[in-house]
């Protein structure tokens, strides 16, 4: 196994520029529930939420809680969540899916590529229910705690 360097890091800030993203769009947060995914398109410009099926190819982050409106911090202990404050605040973690790659995309932040892809980011195991650091052993661990779930995430282009 690989380190994982660079690409990792933009990959997971790209997700977390979800938060930014997300603050600029309304109504999302009264039909939104746990569970649910989406594609977010638009970048920083013009933002757009688009609820999808999280089997699809386009679905690149999940929601992981719906806050109440009076409470703004999603869960600690872990990878900071993207967040949409609104009529209430939404805890969103990235829809990755085991053994698919990552990459950079100009519209949505982050979007699955080829594994061949320069700087790809690999999901080689996703462990739900656990919050498991060493259960990642040389891969890059993403902890999110709630719901519980580890993402073990490799450089993609360096597998091949």
């Amino acid at each position: 196994m690989k380190k994982v360097g660079l690409g990792i890091a933009v990959v997971l800030a790209l997700v977390l520029l979800g938060g930014f993203v997300m603050n600029q769009l309304g109504g999302v947060a009264k039909t939104a529930q746990v569970g649910d995914c989406a594609q977010i398109s638009g970048a920083l410009d013009d933002p757009k939420y688009t609820a999808l099926d999280c089997a699809s190819e386009k679905a690149n982050v999940k929601i992981a809680k719906v806050l109440p409106w009076n409470e703004t911090k999603c869960p600690s202990g872990g990878m900071d969540y993207s967040t949409y404050t609104g009529d209430s605040t939404l805890c969103l973690m990235p829809n990755f899916v085991e053994g698919a790659c990552y990459g950079q995309n100009s519209d949505t932040g982050i979007a699955k590529v080829d594994c061949t892809t320069k700087d790809s980011v690999k999901v080689a195991k996703v462990l739900t229910g656990k919050t498991d650091r060493a259960a990642c052993g040389e891969s890059r661990a993403a902890v999110f705690p709630e719901p519980a779930v580890t993402f073990c995430l490799e450089r993609g282009d360096q597998h091949q």
